[in-house]
């Protein structure tokens, strides 16, 4: 995993799949409270006047000078669920970013906070 003092490093990094398309930007990391270790980002996604949050996962990411490389393919970012750019990932939220990856989620317990 990722040291946790240098997640803001990432900041404005490129996000891309696998194959190496671009994702989009990265704007915040969300760590895991249990953990306090990474586990989403919140990549800038969208066009010009249309942007939006979309969440990613960071399971098996990794981190370049330019980029951060994730393991999950562009098109399934896609359709994952975002957030307007100034908005925050509320409670109720939460359990379909962990669905639209097949992630575990329990519910009742807040498991991400934004850094």
């Amino acid at each position: 995993m990722f040291p946790a003092e240098n997640i803001r490093d990432w900041r404005t990094l490129n996000v891309i799949d696998p194959d190496g398309s671009k994702i989009g930007t990265l704007e915040s990391v969300y760590v895991d409270t249990a953990t306090d270790q990474p586990f989403f980002a919140a990549v800038v996604t969208g066009f010009i006047g249309r942007h939006k949050l979309t969440f990613v996962p960071l399971t098996d990411a990794t981190v370049a000078p330019d980029h951060v490389r994730v393991a999950v393919p562009k098109d399934l970012v896609k359709n994952a669920p975002s957030i307007d750019t100034d908005g925050e990932l509320t409670v109720e939220q939460e359990p379909d970013v962990f669905a639209h990856y097949s992630l575990p989620y329990t519910p009742g317990v807040r498991r991400l906070a934004r850094r």
